[in-house]
């Protein structure tokens, strides 16, 4: 379907008050069109704006950039007619820009941040949303997921794709979707003209500091859904038993919204009171306004009644009935590469997949199996190349710690020496840690291990389909991998 803007449209002003009729918007020059409003933005390597040649060439009707992006490009612009619009924030700039170009998204939106437990909190809000019968997606690391579905990228992806991709949801009748909300994404503005009713945090740990270098600024990044993207009259759902997202309590007050708060503390909007165990899910004991309810989860990890009830405080805090809310609890699924039985030996013992990456989601995925598990505990871990090389012995501490028995292997190198990640995971993974660098072989040895009453866990892949070495990603999945294991042990079909 084609269509035409003007800048007035769009809310743009250029520079000398030019005009254009937009016909489109890209930040990647090569798929400039005639008419194109070509977004040339900071970078982390290259400026945007030694492409504007090129997008020029391709006949774009108006580009968007910084200052110092118009002082790359001055020669080129000066020599051209095209409208320059030239902001101090282009990012945010483009993100309120894309959402006016394509004009709908979902009624309902929710997003959630936090360093664990984003794909969960907002698969579980989907997964609530369509057991109400509500026509319902989540978009993130897994994708775009539910009543819909599309590929996506990235966590949370740049603003065009983002907008693109919440008019195609609106115009295929999805009418509510939760989101996750990355650091990365909030840092670069990518959410910003997405209406929210409400927002969620799920937790604050170490991650991404190759990316933000100090904790302050990423949990500012962070912070950003509630200080900037939630609206005044949204709602924050607050996870209150991690101290850092505690602070955010009087400042999203301050902006006049509401907050609804989740934990196990007494006083808590929704309040987890009590929970038991066994080896295929868990029984949960919680409070909303005081009034107690009970649900059977189907879910393997004492970690994922915390997701839960987040996902259910912001689907309520969305304008659903808290009553209905809670019935459909029993419903949920686990969510793929999130605490996930990927292959039962013929002896009873389990191994399952987590998308684990980081000390403190190794630390929590090991504590919550653990009362699911009679026997030995045994662990998988590893850790991504270029990437916070900090986190990497705290991983392997994390592991040590939590788990029996613990395997080091490769995750992700990319483009660094796997050997030197394998061993800056075993200084804190100790001497006791079983080195085994090939991945595949890792599985097949930890599922070899395991006896009667034993779980394995395989950390930090969860839902991935591929390796990433060097610059070339191979076919990869490690529940396909424990299930081909599982298999040539036991003599079964996977």
């Amino acid at each position: 379907m084609s269509r035409t803007k003007t800048l007035a449209d769009l809310g743009l002003s250029a520079r000398g008050g030019a005009d254009a009729t937009i016909t489109g918007i890209t930040v990647d020059s090569r798929e400039v069109e005639e008419g194109f409003l070509f977004a040339a933005l900071p970078g982390a390597r290259v400026h945007g704006a030694e492409f504007i040649q090129y997008a020029l060439r391709m006949g774009a009707g108006a580009v968007l950039t910084d200052a110092e992006g118009a002082r790359i490009a001055a020669e080129v612009l000066d020599a051209s007619h095209v409208a320059l619009i030239v902001a101090e924030d282009p990012r945010q700039v483009l993100a309120y820009t894309s959402a006016l170009w394509f004009g709908a998204q979902p009624e309902v939106m929710v997003a959630v941040t936090g360093t664990n437990g984003k794909t969960s909190v907002s698969t579980f809000c989907r997964q609530i949303w369509m057991a109400l019968d509500l026509p319902a997606v989540n978009l993130g690391t897994t994708g775009v997921e539910g009543a819909w579905e599309a590929p996506l990228a990235h966590t949370t992806p740049e603003p065009v794709t983002l907008h693109r991709t919440l008019a195609a949801a609106a115009e295929n009748g999805i009418t509510h979707a939760a989101m996750e909300a990355s650091s990365h994404g909030l840092a670069q503005r990518r959410l910003d003209g997405v209406h929210l009713q409400a927002a969620g945090f799920t937790n604050f740990t170490q991650d991404h500091l190759d990316y933000h270098h100090t904790f302050e600024a990423y949990f500012e990044a962070k912070a950003g859904l509630f200080l900037r993207v939630l609206p005044e009259d949204g709602t924050a759902v607050l996870n209150m038993d991690d101290p850092r997202v505690v602070d955010l309590e009087p400042v999203c007050a301050a902006r006049g919204q509401s907050v609804l708060t989740v934990g196990r503390g007494q006083g808590r909007d929704l309040r987890l009171a009590a929970q038991r165990f066994d080896a295929t899910g868990q029984d949960l004991r919680f409070e909303w306004l005081g009034q107690a309810y009970q649900t059977r989860l189907k879910l393997i990890g004492g970690f994922q009644a915390a997701n839960v009830l987040l996902a259910a405080g912001l689907v309520i805090a969305a304008g659903e009935s808290p009553a209905r809310v809670f019935e459909a609890l029993g419903e949920l699924g686990t969510v793929r590469g999130r605490m996930q039985l990927a292959a039962p030996r013929a002896n009873g013992a389990a191994t399952f997949v987590d998308y684990a990456h980081t000390p403190d989601a190794v630390k929590t995925a090991l504590s919550a199996l653990r009362p699911h598990v009679m026997g030995r505990l045994i662990a998988i871990v590893g850790a991504g190349g270029d990437r916070d090389t900090a986190k990497r012995p705290l991983m392997g501490q994390a592991a040590r710690d939590n788990a029996d028995i613990v395997i080091v292997t490769d995750d992700n190198p990319r483009t660094e020496d796997p050997a030197a990640i394998r061993a800056a995971v075993i200084e804190g993974a100790g001497p006791e840690a079983i080195e085994v660098a090939d991945r595949a072989e890792a599985i097949l040895r930890g599922v070899d291990m395991l006896s009667p009453g034993d779980a394995l866990l395989i950390c930090g892949k969860g839902h991935e389909s591929g390796q990433v070495v060097g610059d070339t990603t191979y076919p990869f999945d490690d529940v396909e991998q424990a299930s081909v294991a599982v298999s040539a042990l036991d003599g079964v079909n996977p």
